[in-house]
């Protein structure tokens, strides 16, 4: 059994175990100070809570941690899962608990609010939800996102924004009502039911039902010039041009249905996920969140999270709930979605089709969110200074690295290996310094001597290339994305290179731990550490920029062997074909005079070559 701290002695433990009810509910796990460190909810809180007490062979690092700080428990009992899910995520809200995943700040989210209550409607910002019979959507992830959305509305609709009160007297029309974006309820311009036209399209196109809208102002538009109103007929002209324009933006490849789509991409103790809305196979929305305290946790678990935080707030639940994956307990969840809509909801993961395409795509645009996320973070000054501060502290290094350099190899078991560098001073990649290298004297796979090779390269470059040369500048910190043997390999060539005082440090993959030269045992940088960002950045960037490099010269490498053996294709004739044509199937695609055309080709050898493929 799990040792517990000495605020909790074991016999209590287990008579409290004892006592707790096989019912629904949620629990709430303490330090010895108080703290809520966990908040969970449970279809049978005796069973559920007594299972982090059993063995501990094979809980998680961080469930184990979990358990050897909690001193106490507290429990409510609730008549359903699906109420224990509400009250779950109101108390994660209230004590943000560090060992749930959370949204980060977990602040209110805004709202559109349409007043539908009023006599003569607003439509505006809020962040919270009333029951007064008004229209809510959102909520947004920023407020900045639903400002975009409330500015377009007015470039749309000529709705009031003013908190004025509409009386019987009429006031004189403000510039709003002569730039055409309000119809002047106040000057007594329009009629209540005039004005609630106008409303009704803005509920509608919220709803993503703007063919609705259009087929209306086209009616409106007929009649007015029927009655020979032209001048609010080329008004209604002008707002169905602006409405067709946003249909054609929103138009995605989607069935003509009701639907979220949710995913994420994790980094370490963050999750950047990412939810587009979808109405009538319009893209009507698209709000990122940021989810903390995912350390840890598998995707099942985090999805779960936010499915449930997301939710207990959402005005608006759609027909379909389309995930990247899947929920600890689907039906447990769909039947609480369904109690919120009061109607049927769908949870799934596609596995192929339109459908999985749109999720693979919402995937795709998480993981770009993420790393800009991330890349936003380190270029602000403050951040970048506490970053390489960490660095020269966490890493013993004698002044902060203003110039790194990152070196990887990419390679399939040795074939086609190739060498990159990367270079950031002051945080921020320097691409002009980017260098790329083939692999030229080590055979077969042998990632240590290739990455020498390169180190020997750039250094011998460093110590001919005259003062002030790209090369000749020489780094703070060679950073390598590897691990213990990896940095060993490097710091080896560093010191026999003699060129001044370059530090060594590697990092692994996985577990991005930091090992320095000479040291048995990693350095491991706070998960949410600036100065780990930075490295994980510049380490993300030197394996992206080999890997393109890897690819190309591969995809040479083997066009070039398919035009090996033919009879009358030399090397001269192959580069030629390679400039010319970009693969082996255009070659084979390209007719005899195509392939006579290009220079040093003769008929003969056209005519060869076409046989031979």
């Amino acid at each position: 059994m799990v040792e517990l701290v000495a605020a909790m002695e074991r016999k209590d433990l287990e008579e409290q175990l004892k006592a707790l009810p096989a019912r629904p509910g949620v629990y709430l796990f303490k330090d010895a100070g108080d703290n809520v460190l966990y908040v969970g909810k449970a279809a049978s809180l005796y069973h559920r809570v007594g299972s982090y007490f059993g063995s501990s062979q094979d809980a998680s690092p961080k469930l184990r941690r979990l358990v050897a700080q909690v001193a106490q428990f507290e429990f409510f009992v609730t008549d359903s899962e699906q109420e224990a899910i509400l009250l779950e995520c109101n108390l994660i809200k209230k004590y943000r608990p560090r060992f749930n995943v959370r949204l980060k700040d977990d602040k209110t989210y805004p709202y559109l609010k349409v007043s539908l209550g009023e006599d003569w409607p607003r439509v505006y910002i809020t962040r919270r939800l009333e029951n007064d019979g008004a229209r809510y959507f959102g909520p947004y992830a920023s407020a900045g996102s639903v400002r975009t959305t409330l500015a377009l509305l007015r470039k749309l609709f000529p709705f009031r924004s003013c908190k004025k009160s509409i009386t019987d007297s009429q006031s004189q029309p403000c510039l709003e009502y002569h730039i055409g974006r309000c119809l002047g309820p106040c000057t007594g311009a329009v009629t209540q039911e005039e004005y609630r036209q106008v409303i009704d399209q803005i509920v509608l196109f919220l709803e993503g039902k703007q063919e609705v809208i259009v087929r209306e102002l086209r009616r409106n538009m007929a009649a007015a010039a029927k009655n020979l109103e032209f001048e609010k007929a080329a008004l209604l002209r002008d707002q169905v041009q602006s409405v067709e324009r946003v249909i054609e933006r929103q138009k995605i490849a989607s069935p003509d249905e009701e639907m979220d789509v949710i995913a994420f991409a994790q980094a370490r103790d963050q999750a950047y996920v990412l939810v587009y809305s979808i109405r009538n196979g319009k893209l009507l929305g698209r709000e990122s969140f940021v989810l903390t305290g995912t350390q840890g946790e598998g995707p099942v678990k985090i999805m779960t999270s936010f499915v449930q935080q997301f939710y207990s707030s959402a005005p608006f639940i759609p027909k379909q709930v389309l995930l990247q994956h899947s929920l600890e307990d689907v039906p447990m969840v769909q039947q609480w979605l369904e109690s919120q809509k009061r109607a049927k909801v769908k949870v799934w993961v596609p596995r192929r089709g339109v459908r999985k395409g749109l999720v693979d795509m919402v995937a795709e645009n998480a993981r770009q969110g993420l790393e800009q996320m991330r890349i936003k973070l380190l270029t602000e000054p403050e951040v970048t200074a506490k970053a390489l501060a960490e660095l020269e502290s966490e890493l013993q290094l004698p002044r902060p690295p203003r110039r790194v350099e990152c070196y990887d190899i990419a390679d399939i078991r040795g074939t086609s290996a190739v060498g990159a560098m990367v270079v950031f001073e002051g945080g921020q990649p320097k691409r002009s310094h980017y260098r790329r290298f083939k692999i030229k004297t080590v055979p077969g796979a042998n990632d240590y001597a290739m990455m020498q090779e390169v180190l020997w390269r750039r250094f011998r470059k460093a110590a001919t290339e005259p003062i002030g040369s790209t090369w000749a500048t020489v780094p703070d910190l060679v950073l390598i994305d590897g691990g213990k043997g990896h940095v060993n390999a490097a710091a080896e060539v560093v010191e026999q290179a003699q060129v001044g005082s370059v530090s060594c440090a590697s990092i692994a993959k996985g577990n991005e731990a930091v090992f320095l030269p000479g040291m048995p045992d990693p350095i491991m940088l706070p998960r949410d550490s600036a100065g780990l960002y930075l490295l994980q950045r510049i380490r993300d960037e030197a394996h992206r920029f080999a890997q393109g490099y890897y690819h190309k010269v591969r995809h040479r490498e083997v066009f070039r062997s398919a035009l090996d053996g033919i009879p009358g294709i030399g090397a001269k004739r192959k580069r030629a074909l390679l400039k010319k044509f970009r693969s082996a199937a255009d070659i084979r695609a390209a007719s005899v005079e195509e392939l006579r055309s290009v220079p040093g080709m003769t008929g003969d050898a056209a005519r060869r070559l076409k046989e031979y493929l």
